[in-house]
């Protein structure tokens, strides 16, 4: 170690996040949301937690680290933190074969158990993309195969997410997957641009209420979202978790699930090896048997 990264580890009022207090917080944050953060995450979570600095006027971080473990400022800056370190990528129509599935598999094999009023759930819903997505689907299968109603329950780890997926308020941009005929159906365009983001657009009302949002972490041990579902989105969650919280989760969401519904997950994640009531249906697709 060279001497000006000794000094940083042995000066606690440094401008700088030492490796005591970053592993402090990264095991508090592992512990109540499931995120792990390793070492090499230490110089974003710097980054990213100077505007908590100087919202709760700390002048270091480690005034910072006082004030949360040692003089109780978790009670209020807990959902702050975890605000600034989750991530919250996400686009409408993301990894379109799973949409693709739920219309013209899913969905019929719900209709034809005589199932008309579908429940589902955007368990990790970020700025809300995943649940507008899921609503215009379920809403254009019904024009096409007859009135079906549906909710769909959204819910986020982070406060700051669901006040802007609340608002359905999307810049232009971010609405291109979205096909032709579904954004003159479901999106109305504002006259006016917001700086550095152009042509904004809006979920039209009657799509906005049919979905409820929540905050929900998914390391609490049980989930209160009510009778069974039908249809659940958890995806690009798990990778964030170790083995272990993988399947406490896996196994909490598939208690949601009613049998015959679907759990759908990120491409880039398995099932493989936990004993689950799950059978593989297609690619990250799975079935409550």
């Amino acid at each position: 170690m060279n001497q000006h990264a000794v000094r940083l580890e042995s000066d606690p009022d440094s401008d700088h996040l030492s490796l005591r207090d970053f592993r402090r917080l990264s095991q508090f944050i592992n512990d109540y949301s499931g995120i792990k953060m390793p070492d090499v995450k230490r110089t974003m979570l710097e980054g990213r937690l100077r505007r908590r600095l100087r919202a709760t006027g700390c002048t270091s971080f480690s005034e910072y680290c006082r004030y949360l473990f040692d003089e109780d400022g978790l009670d209020q800056e807990a959902a702050q933190l975890i605000d600034v370190v989750t991530t919250n990528k996400t686009d409408f129509f993301r990894e379109p074969a799973h949409f693709e599935f739920l219309r013209y598999h899913g969905l019929p094999a719900l209709r034809a158990q005589g199932i008309n009023s579908i429940r589902a759930w955007s368990s990790a819903c970020s700025v809300g993309a995943e649940p507008y997505t899921l609503a215009m689907v379920l809403d254009d299968f019904a024009a096409d195969h007859g009135p079906m109603s549906f909710f769909i329950l959204a819910t986020d780890l982070s406060t700051e997410v669901l006040a802007s997926a609340r608002q359905g308020i999307y810049p232009l941009s971010m609405l291109d997957p979205v096909p032709a005929e579904m954004r003159r159906r479901y999106l109305r365009i504002s006259d006016g641009t917001r700086p550095a983001r152009g042509p904004l657009a809006r979920i039209i009302p009657e799509l906005r209420s049919v979905v409820g949002f929540a905050r929900m972490n998914l390391m609490d041990a049980s989930y209160p979202v009510g009778d069974p579902m039908h249809i659940i989105f958890c995806r690009n969650v798990l990778i964030y978790f170790d083995k272990a919280a993988q399947a406490n989760v896996l196994r909490r969401l598939s208690d949601c699930l009613m049998p015959g519904g679907y759990l759908f997950i990120g491409h880039s994640e398995s099932a493989t090896g936990f004993d689950l009531p799950l059978r593989s249906v297609s690619n990250t697709v799975l079935q409550r048997v």
